[in-house]
């Protein structure tokens, strides 16, 4: 054992060079890892700390026991309760001070005339709480409002909208009001709750804009007297309390606030980190075992050597390994130093690019260093194994024969296991998305794909390097075949080197094809369903935003250059048990403007109990014309409506219509989501849209839209999902630049003697540092054309595994151009990373090459 660690010591000392891309590697997954974690800790623990700090005068909340959740929302949506039960709350033994809290959706209007948020985060309004330790909220500058129109706006939306005390916006509720900014506030010592957007009215302008009945609020905040703790406060609420109505601590409203705001999005967002995390540690695997077999390879003569002289297999092994654990242990080490410092600089750069998150100071956790560390040196070990293992196979007669390197790879068993892993990972995959659909199978059959890559990979290298590498031989001459030759020496080497690209260009490929499937599903989507002009949009209040006015479409119906004007409304209710989404709206004018495929019944029959469904959720729920079904709304009203209409589209309608006027009792804040237009007859589409727009400029200027502008803002956030994606996945390539120029390096120091007779023989500097880029070019062409192959086809399995999970109908599309640049990076990546081996190869002194062993 001493034996091995000295020898360890030894070659690590003489040959640092050889695994300083071995060390960066290690160290830029491990940091990027680190970083994460750290990171995630960190705002999860300011968020909790925020949330904490807001709620800390409310020890219990009166709201109403049931709510509503529909598929795929976390937070159901609940009832009012009866401001008249303040009353009775107050009499309680214990309770020192209670208030109503409405809380609605509101969106303001900045200076700029945009609407301030409402793209993802919550945009709220409500009356502003007198008492301080009742409010989360805390008045930083100015007064609380007074008159009616006066409102107190959070720092960070006014900020972001650019107001300021004094100034007279818009706030859509989602009917416009005029208000006057009178003060600013801070939620939890912050600007705001994360990105949501607070504005607070009078108690009389709340109950009026934001509720639909008068003497409603959407909660009770409760405050209890001195020596009364949470829980026992709750308990002496709950038995004066209406049935339908609890009492729960301050402290779980708390969390189930922070959870509302952040716990989602943190979770989303530190799992999307990890993934990538992920890929770029597996792309540094592929470098790390490449390098280290290269080593292995060129140390075969020490090897036998040190066999010759005594030493075991064993212990030659042994010599490997503890090589790769220092290197292990010293780049995750250092990573972690690195991940600390991108979690500071990720903190830094939030709020700088519109992500104001809670400030606090980082929080690094036993498990976020110990986790990263652990990764890092199984991946450093592990990678390291089969070289070593064939170290110390390596035959003491070795020694009296000349270092070679390996050239296997390209074997019949090789290739036999490659194909059997292909057609079985074909087999899996076309099972699992056109056979049966299961997101499973066809993801087993992806793993088994890229698996089969990897096995194939030396057994294609030959063959592809050859045809990619024939135009270069003809263009550059000798050059050009020395070029292709060296890439050809070593088919196993090459196939390991590019496989660390090639995963990075596959994933960036996958969710290039999978970003134009998206945005051809809903073009698709718009092109079939839309049958308007124009549609006036604004985001529901699951998606932030505060919707549209429920008035707006009967305004724009009025115009002599509109044919029809319908607006969708949204609802919820529980279908027979299950909680379901509603579309509220003009069923009659919806068949004009949207295609619903094949009608079964009557649309314009409806009235005030009957419903229309979707062909699937009545196959789904056993219903059909004429049958009744049973909703139960939020105000634990029950009533049966009848099936009137089974249509067969609901991209755009949904899967339930029903009237406004069956929706009215029930309604909460109404409002619209969509409003689509149909001009009449000779109108052209730009004096359409313009006198929409003057009518829309009434009701808080919401973007007026053709039908293709629509589809391509519906996408929108497409684009901004994959710019985010290719920065991450830079990391990837990063590393896998990394594992090229690392490879070259010390296939350069295993041609030395080679290199010098070239130079001898008449090759220039020039010419060699040719040589040497264009052999790093072949090999990222061989990475990068087998990431382009792997890309789109794991594109094509996630459009049509989601295609079979969903109820929508998923678009497959290829974008060439996409597809284009990300091939040429590639290649560009392969010319970057030879540029310094190039460099070193021409400066290599002449006769000590030629001498060199």
């Amino acid at each position: 054992m001493n034996a091995s660690l000295r020898l360890s010591a030894s070659s690590l000392r003489a040959h640092r060079r050889r695994f300083a891309g071995t060390f960066l590697a290690v160290f830029l997954g491990v940091a990027f890892l680190a970083g994460t974690l750290v990171m995630g800790d960190t705002l999860r623990a300011s968020f909790d700390s925020m949330f904490g700090d807001a709620a800390g005068g409310t020890d219990a909340v009166v709201r109403s026991a049931d709510a509503i959740t529909t598929p795929g929302e976390s937070q159901g949506v609940r009832q009012p309760v009866a401001t008249d039960l303040v009353r009775t709350v107050e009499k309680v033994p214990g309770v020192a001070a209670a208030v109503p809290a409405v809380q609605g959706a509101g969106q303001l209007v900045g200076a700029n005339g945009e609407a301030v948020g409402g793209q993802g985060p919550p945009t709220l309004a409500g009356n502003w709480i007198t008492d301080p330790e009742l409010n989360p909220y805390r008045l930083a500058e100015g007064r609380a409002p007074q008159r009616s129109g006066e409102v107190v706006v959070n720092r960070g939306a006014a900020e972001k909208g650019g107001l300021s005390i004094g100034d007279t916006t818009t706030l859509r509720t989602p009917d416009p009001v005029r208000v006057t900014v009178v003060g600013l506030a801070t939620f939890g010592g912050e600007d705001g709750m994360a990105q949501v957007t607070f504005t607070g009215m009078t108690m009389t302008d709340a109950q009026k804009y934001l509720t639909a009945r008068p003497g409603e609020a959407a909660t009770i905040q409760v405050r209890a007297g001195p020596g009364v703790s949470q829980r026992e406060l709750v308990d002496r609420l709950t038995p004066v309390l209406p049935q339908d109505v609890e009492a729960i601590t301050g402290q779980e409203s708390a969390e189930e606030n922070n959870e509302m705001i952040s716990g989602r999005f943190l979770s989303v967002f530190t799992l999307f980190l990890l993934v990538f995390s992920g890929v770029a540690l597996l792309v540094a695997t592929f470098s790390i075992h490449n390098t280290f077999a290269i080593v292995v390879a060129q140390r075969t003569r020490e090897n036998a050597l040190l066999r010759a002289l005594g030493a075991s297999r064993r212990q030659v092994a042994l010599a490997a390994l503890v090589e790769a654990g220092a290197v292990a242990v010293t780049a995750s080490l250092a990573g972690l130093a690195g991940g600390i410092g991108i979690a500071a600089g990720l903190q830094a750069l939030f709020p700088a690019i519109g992500f104001p998150f809670p400030e606090g100071d980082l929080v690094v956790t036993g498990l976020s260093m110990a986790l990263p560390l652990a990764v890092g040196i199984v991946v450093c070990l592990g990678s390291a194994l089969l070289p070593a293992v064939r170290a110390g196979r390596t035959a003491p007669l070795a020694a009296l024969r000349e270092t070679a390197v390996d050239t296997s790879g390209a074997s019949r068993p090789r290739a036999i296991a490659g194909t059997a892993l292909m057609a079985l990972a074909l087999a899996c995959t076309l099972a699992g998305v056109l056979v049966s659909p299961s997101i499973w199978a066809a993801g087993t059959g992806a793993v088994l794909a890229l698996v089969a890559f990897v096995v194939l990979g030396p057994v294609a290298s030959s063959t592809a390097v050859r045809v990619l590498g024939g135009p270069l031989a003809r263009l550059r001459g000798v050059t050009g075949a020395l070029a292709r030759r060296n890439a050809l020496r070593s088919p196993k080497r090459t196939a390991a080197t590019a496989s660390a690209l090639m995963i990075g260009v596959a994933v960036v490929s996958l969710f290039t094809v999978f970003g134009a499937s998206l945005k051809a599903t809903m073009d698709q989507t718009v092109s079939r369903a839309f049958a308007g002009d124009v549609a006036v949009s604004a985001p529901s209040f699951g998606a932030g935003g505060s919707g549209l006015s429920p008035r707006l479409a009967g305004a724009i119906q009025d115009l002599p250059e509109v044919d029809t004007a319908v607006g969708l409304g949204r609802g919820v209710a529980e279908v027979d048990g299950e909680g379901r989404a509603l579309t509220v709206t003009d069923p009659g004018a919806l068949a004009r403007t949207f295609d619903l495929g094949t009608v079964d019944g009557s649309l314009r029959r409806l009235g005030t109990d009957g419903i229309a469904v979707t062909e699937r959720e009545a196959e789904r729920q056993h219903l059909t014309t004429g049958d009744t079904a049973h909703l139960t709304f939020t105000d634990g009203t029950k009533e049966t409506f009848t099936v009137r209409a089974v249509y067969g589209r609901s991209e755009l309608a949904g899967d339930y219509v029903i009237t406004r006027a069956a929706w009215a009792p029930h309604r909460t804040q109404d409002s619209d989501t969509l409003v689509a237009v149909t001009f009449a007859d000779g109108v052209s589409t730009d004096a359409g849209a313009a006198a929409v727009e003057k009518a829309a400029a009434a009701y808080g200027n919401p973007e007026v839209q053709t039908r293709d502008a629509y589809a391509q803002s519906s996408a929108g956030g497409i684009d901004m999902m994959l710019t985010l994606v290719y920065a991450l996945l830079a990391l990837a390539v990063l590393i896998a630049l990394l594992g090229i120029a690392n490879t070259l390096t010390l296939a350069i120091h295993e041609r030395t003697r080679e290199l010098g007779l070239l130079r001898a023989v008449g090759q220039t500097r020039a010419q060699l540092r040719a040589m040497v880029r264009w052999e790093s070019v072949l090999v990222a062409a061989f990475g990068t054309a087998g990431g382009l192959a792997l890309g789109a086809f794991l594109g094509w399995v996630l459009v049509r595994a989601s295609d079979g999970a969903s109820d929508s109908a998923f678009a497959f599309a290829i974008p060439p151009a996409q597809l284009a640049v990300v091939a040429l990076v590639g290649l560009a990546a392969g010319a970057l990373a030879g540029l310094r081996p190039a460099r070193r190869a021409a400066r290599l002194d002449v006769l000590r090459a030629v001498a060199a062993e």
